[in-house]
Formats: C-alpha cells, structure tokens, sequence
C-alpha cells in the first residue's frame, strides 16, 4: 500500500504525518524530502520495541552519530526522573537546538521524549516514530507533551510539535490484543466527537481492524488522523475547540489514577470505560437520546471491548475517582468540567457538575 502522507499546520509548526507499511527502513529519505537535518541523534527508545525494527532505523541513520536512551514506558515512569535523564544525556553529549531527539515507542515514550526535547536548550528538534496503534492515531498528532505527578496524569507538560511523525504499520504486528484494542477506543473517540460516517464505517469494519487487516487498518489511522489534525489545527493550546478531543477522558484519567497506573488498566481501556460512563451521564442528563446512546453501546460490546466499569472498581473506589476528577486540568473552578456527547459526531463542552453530582451517579453506576 502507498504511503499516506497527511500535512498538519499548527501556528507554531508544520509538518508532516506519513502513514503505511515498510517506512523505517527509509527513514532518511523522509528526513531528506522534508529538509530536516542534523548531526546527532538522541534515540528514546521504549525498552519492548521489537529489535529487528530498531535495527532497521539505525541503519537508515547510519550517517548519523547516534546515542541511545532505552527505557520501561509505563505510566508510573511518565515522571520526571525520567525527563532528567534525557536531558542529562543531551547535556553530556552537547546536543545544539539543531540536533534532534527521535521517539521510538507508545504515547508515554513521546510525551517524556517530546517534553524533554521542549525544555533542552528551549527546544531542539523533535521527531516521533509511534509504535502502538494508540499512539498512531491520538497522541502523535497535536504536539501534547507532559509527565504524571502524584497529584494525578499529564499535570505537568506543554505544547511541542514534532518536525515529523513517521507511522508504520508494521510496529503493529508485534502488538497483543489488549494493545490494539486500546488503539482502537481512540479511533472510536474521534468517531463519535466529530464524524458519524466514520462510526458507521467502523461498526461495518471494526473487527477488520482489530485484527489489522489492510487497507482498514490505514485508512482507520488516516481517518483518526484526519479528524484530529482539523481540531488541532484550529485550537492548538486547547482553548476551546480542542477540548472535545477529551470526550471520557475526565472519568479516564481518574480511573487510571484510582488504582495507581497499574496493569489492571491501561489508559486506553480506562478511555473506553471513560467514554462509557460520560455516554451514561449524557442519557442520565437528557443530553443524548436513547438510541444514538445504544448504538454506540451496542458497537462497544460487538467489539468486545472494555464495558463493565464494576470489572475494576467497587463503591469503596468512589472517593478517590471524585478526587482525582477534581484534580482534572480541564476544570475552571471547583466544578468538575465534563466533555459530553449530544449525537453522534456532536459534543458539548464546558459542562461543569459538582462532585455530588458525579459521585451520585458513580455511585449508582458502582452497585448496580
């Protein structure tokens, strides 16, 4: 399949997002065709990313002089520790701004590496390689850097765009299940906030991309691509429009944050389970009718996606998921600012609900 390029104009950057199968081995050439270039390369690498694909990329960068920072991507190591060693690498190695870090991993290893890329000597060039579908089609796009604090998720971080993002399809591959599907709940996302022809696609040919059947798989990652580069392109610092790119994310980073980041949960399954509960808050609130609201339901369960919020949490959970969503960076006040869903490809945001609110119907949803 031909690649697919797709060209992202922020205020602060333009650049390109190129999607398709075998692309790593020419890496340089996409460098090349849009005129980035440097000396050295600090390469942030997450620790499971597959050894053949890895050597595939050091060869393409074989004119390059190459440092390498491997490290365990998980949520709990989204942390400042973790910034530090990048940039004391950087420091060591007397990066200049026109060299460049390359991330080679899931969203976690682009957020750390992105945001430590913003900070070294107030930035130098940032190039993301995501390898999870996840990745592929949210956090790559939009230039959202940041780490976790114990106060809750992506507290501490800004905006830094890539110079390119390079998606191939192949990093897939190696991928279980439970990955791809997480993946997939970002796409589903995209779907519901903006375009209901591409949930009907995905309720046609949903399993087809969860078992990353081409061209499906690409034109899924195309589309979710798509949807957020025009969202991104209008509101980059998030101060409207983007924020409906947050549809069940309040609920999401609280679930994550409840039990500890464990592997009980990931974020994209917490992301569904999220989108689930603020798809109940909307029908509970006359905000969404009943069908629209059972169509989306009935896709998560033919999917066999995450759907059972009691799967993770008990009513004992309550008081830390309502304090973590009091902690959420979108809120305005001591309200909890929710993003919810009208229809299908319709959001409202800046819904704000106080905690007894919230905590009425978790409650509810929790002892059922």
């Amino acid at each position: 399949m031909k690649p697919i390029k797709l060209k992202v104009k922020t205020f602060s950057e333009t650049y390109p997002i190129i999607i398709g199968s075998n692309l790593v081995e020419n890496l340089d050439k996409y460098l090349k065709k849009n005129s980035i270039d440097f000396n050295q390369c600090l390469l942030v690498v997450d620790k499971k990313v597959p050894k053949k694909m890895l050597s595939k990329i050091y060869k393409s960068l074989k004119k390059k002089k190459i440092t390498k920072f491997f490290f365990e991507a998980n949520e709990k190591n989204k942390n400042q520790k973790s910034v530090n060693k990048i940039l004391e690498i950087l420091l060591n190695k007397n990066f200049s701004r026109q060299d460049s870090v390359i991330t080679i991993g899931g969203g976690i290893t682009g957020d750390v590496g992105g945001f430590a890329a913003s900070l070294f000597k107030r930035g130098l060039q940032f190039i993301n390689l995501p390898t999870t579908l996840l990745s592929q089609v949210d956090s790559c796009i939009g230039g959202k850097t940041g780490i976790n604090t114990i106060q809750g998720k992506n507290l501490v971080g800004n905006f830094y765009q890539p110079k390119i993002v390079v998606s191939d399809s192949r990093f897939l591959n190696t991928l279980p299940l439970r990955e791809i599907i997480c993946g997939y709940g970002e796409i589903l996302k995209h779907s519901l906030i903006m375009d209901k022809n591409f949930f009907t696609y995905l309720n046609n040919n949903g399993s087809k991309i969860l078992t990353l059947k081409s061209p499906f798989l690409e034109n899924a990652i195309f589309q979710s691509c798509k949807i957020k580069k025009i969202i991104v392109e209008k509101d980059e610092k998030e101060k409207e429009l983007r924020k409906i790119l947050n549809f069940g994310h309040t609920f999401a980073h609280s679930y994550e944050a409840s039990l500890g980041y464990s592997k009980k949960l990931n974020h994209g399954e917490a992301v569904i389970l999220g989108m689930i509960s603020a798809l109940k808050f909307s029908l509970c609130n006359k905000l969404i009718k009943y069908k629209e609201y059972q169509s989306v339901i009935n896709h998560i369960k033919k999917m066999n996606l995450p759907s059972n919020i009691r799967n993770y949490f008990s009513e004992k959970n309550l008081n830390r998921i309502i304090f973590f969503m009091t902690k959420d960076k979108k809120n305005l006040s001591k309200k909890i600012n929710l993003i919810l869903l009208r229809k299908i490809g319709l959001t409202i945001i800046n819904n704000q609900y106080n905690n007894n609110e919230i905590k009425k119907f978790l409650k509810q949803e929790l002892s059922n």
